[in-house]
């Protein structure tokens, strides 16, 4: 805690009620932190109150201030404006900082014999340029759309170089290149295409269809049917790529959609830009340690136009702000024109917001090696759960027996809402003989975190603490398990996983009531995902134990018939059967045997009754 709490804290109990700026400062007389208030009291004194409610970046910040400064404004509007000037002037530690590195692009068309059209990020003399463009999402897309509507090449072979040297690669077949490795277009022929498809970046999609239409009509009187009817492809295919491109925002056409995903500690946030209806670049920006969802987009909006001149007239947002109003103002002023900014509930801008967050959840799930949808499961998931982060390391526990016999249990964990097999593990109950699942599950957590106390401070294997555990099973399992974490004091969510009367996931249970789960598409899945795996491991090692029993109750109660020679009898055999059947001779020359196991083996089954 930081030693200056007390001070602190009186001296922010003495502010104002008014808004404001306040800026914190560490020992080093260094502007760690800017931020702004309605009333500056209010928020300044709940850093130096309880830290219990702070996520972890809020709790290094505060352990880091010496002392604060705060300026009184007339609104709180204009402590917005001057929070903005603040942070960029300071560029605090703590707070939210977006770089402005996104740089310029350009379209390549190269002097080659047969040209290439690529992405580039600088000219030089090696082609013509058509650009710049601040949108490098924009470039990528015209590029792609380019290539595929003239079928030009992407391989690496070199031109006329490679003609007829190997068969054409799977685009040619699939009728996504022309094919220009076969040496059967004529060098005039390809220049022809790669102008058509240089008009067609340079103008837009309407204009080179017109004259493309004035070319294939051309091509037609002049009896080149052929080359006409290549013409009318590539018309065709301009208006499907132009189709394409009219999905997005029929009811707002110039719009910036904005969303945050956020794991309870890290977030991303994606920016989607549409004019005239088209997504015509997208933008992603990872932060570390967001902090509070809702501050931290707030910050986001405020940093970010000041980075970009464009601002459009509409900005479609994934949640209300507080500070919504002095935001739409602060926007206004610095466009020129009204802004506004809104969160849509449902309808087609709601789907945008959709779309946008999926995207943003994808590039932190990427980050994290994951997969987007299996993160939105997971966080969905944590929200039903009450939990404060997304529970992305999850420990599965399952019982299995046959009537009180061959007693065990399976745990299973899920990182990121896949398996990590690496990490399963198996329990053989070993306090007591019988039938009893509540507990075999206390004696199964009681042995697992008993090696966390050994282990914790590897924060691998046995020593990582989960976010969640899951019991397959309801309130007896639950009520078995908790005083276990309580006595030993492991803060780690607890619920059981709750099956119908068709053995399918129907709900999750804290103990006291239940959560209804099959609404909930995402987390209905994953947790569906981890009771069917939970149980399948168990049962697993349950079959595993009694058919490592039963084959010991046979093979291996002959004298001197281990586990190494009862498998490799077995192996060498097939079947048990096949071993009666042998000859005396035929067991010695079997792996690993001699001739008194071979006769011990023999006599087992030919001078008892055993058999």
């Amino acid at each position: 805690m930081n030693p200056k709490m007390k001070e602190l804290r009186e001296k922010a109990m003495k502010l104002p009620l008014e808004p404001g700026v306040y800026l914190m400062h560490n020992a080093k007389n260094e502007i760690i932190y800017i931020g702004k208030a309605k009333k500056l009291k209010n928020r300044v004194s709940q850093y130096f109150g309880s830290q219990n409610n702070h996520n972890e970046k809020t709790k290094r910040m505060v352990f880091n201030v010496d002392y604060f400064e705060y300026v009184i404004t007339d609104s709180e509007f204009e402590a917005l404006v001057l929070e903005a000037s603040l942070i960029k002037q300071y560029k605090p530690k703590y707070n939210i900082l977006l770089k402005d590195d996104k740089g310029y692009s350009y379209i390549k068309i190269s002097n080659e014999r047969y040209p290439r059209i690529t992405e580039e990020k600088k000219p030089d003399d090696s082609g013509e340029f058509i650009g710049p463009y601040k949108s490098s999402y924009y470039v990528k897309t015209a590029v792609d759309q380019a290539v595929k509507i003239f079928k030009l090449p992407t391989c690496t072979r070199k031109f006329p170089e490679d003609f007829g040297k190997g068969r054409p690669c799977l685009n040619f077949h699939i009728k996504q290149c022309c094919g220009l490795c076969r040496g059967k277009i004529s060098q005039e022929e390809y220049g022809e295409i790669i102008s058509e498809a240089t008009a067609f970046l340079k103008q837009g999609g309407t204009l080179s269809v017109k004259e493309l239409e004035q070319e294939m009509l051309e091509a037609s009187e002049n009896l080149e049917f052929e080359r006409a009817a290549r013409i009318r492809d590539r018309i065709a295919a301009v208006k499907r790529m132009s189709d394409k491109q009219k999905v997005v925002a029929a009811e707002v056409k110039e719009q910036d959609v904005i969303a945050l995903f956020s794991d309870g500690n890290d977030g991303c946030f994606q920016v989607f830009r549409f004019t005239n209806g088209t997504l015509f670049d997208r933008e992603t920006f990872t932060i570390k340690e967001l902090g509070d969802e809702d501050a931290a987009f707030s910050e986001f909006v405020l940093q970010y136009y000041t980075i970009r001149n464009r601002i459009p007239q509409n900005i479609t947002i994934d949640r209300e702000l507080e500070d919504k109003e002095s935001l739409e103002r602060w926007l206004t002023e610095k466009s020129g024109r009204r802004v506004y900014m809104f969160a849509p509930q449902k309808g087609e801008r709601k789907h945008l917001v959709t779309m946008c967050k999926n995207n943003a959840a994808e590039v932190l799930a990427q980050s994290k090696n994951s997969q987007g949808r299996y993160y939105s499961a997971l966080k969905e998931l944590g929200e039903l759960l009450g939990m404060k982060k997304v529970p992305s390391y999850i420990e599965s526990y399952d019982i299995s027996n046959l009537a009180g016999t061959e007693n065990v249990a399976g745990m299973i964990v899920f990182e990121n809402g896949r398996p990590l097999k690496s990490a399963y593990r198996k329990f053989k109950i070993k306090s007591f003989e019988g039938q009893d699942d509540f507990a075999s599950m206390n004696e199964v957590l009681t042995r697992r975190f008993e090696e966390y106390r050994k282990l914790k401070d590897t924060n691998e294997g046995f020593g990582r603490l989960p976010d969640l555990i899951l019991l397959d099973g309801g309130k007896g399992q639950i009520s078995a398990v908790r005083p276990v974490l309580e006595s030993m004091g492991i803060d780690v969510p607890l619920f059981g996983m709750v099956k119908d009367d068709k053995h399918k996931t129907r709900a999750i249970t804290d103990g006291t009531g239940e959560i209804e789960l099959k609404s909930f598409r995402s987390s209905y899945t994953l947790v569906s995902d981890i009771q069917e795996e939970v149980h399948r491991f168990a049962i697993g090692y349950h079959h595993q134990r009694r058919s490592r029993n039963a084959f010991k109750s046979s093979l291996t109660d002959i004298e001197g018939i281990g586990q190494t020679r009862a498998k490799n009898l077995l192996k060498y055999f097939g079947t048990i059967k096949n071993i009666r059947e042998a000859e005396l001779v035929e067991l010695e020359n079997a792996p690993s045997m001699n001739r008194n196991a071979a006769q011990a083996v023999y006599n087992y089954f030919h001078d008892t009754d055993k058999d």
